[in-house]
């Protein structure tokens, strides 16, 4: 599973020109999902989200997690973070799981995202057409790879 973790002070999810999500101060977090994540992954990387230090402290040092600062989440599946570009021009997604695998484990992550955090968390809708705003604060922007964790 690829995270891509924005610091944002304000963002939301349109579809269809009607909001569906939006959340003030937290963290902005785009899903990848493919076949191979697990239980592990999800557990793995929910936690590393929640707790990342990536807001400031009192002296401005990036040393608080979306939880301590009572922050929010917005959570937006993207099977595009598992293009391959080596051959040619365009994208191949060969690596993203499809609709039947990849929506029970979006819907895991959400869960035990709330889980850890403690609050609900705000979400697109899978595989739909979605216009996400998004003030990046900072920026601040991390990706994580759970098959990289060593």
């Amino acid at each position: 599973m690829i995270v891509v973790i924005q610091r944002a002070l304000s963002a939301s999810v349109e579809i269809g020109g009607q909001v569906r999500a939006s959340i003030r101060s937290g963290l902005v977090v785009l899903v990848g999902i493919e076949d191979a994540d697990t239980e592990e992954d999800i557990d793995w990387l929910s936690l590393k989200i929640v707790n990342l230090r990536i807001f400031n402290d009192a002296n401005g040092v990036m040393n608080l997690s979306v939880k301590d600062v009572g922050g929010s989440l917005l959570v937006v599946s993207q099977f595009t973070l598992h293009a391959s570009t080596r051959k040619g021009n365009r994208p191949s997604y060969l690596k993203a799981a499809r609709p039947e695998t990849a929506i029970p484990i979006y819907a895991k992550v959400v869960r035990k995202l709330e889980e850890h955090l403690g609050s609900a968390v705000q979400t697109g809708e899978f595989g739909a057409d979605m216009q996400v705003h998004l003030v990046n604060d900072g920026p601040v922007t991390i990706l994580i790879d759970s098959k990289n964790r060593v």
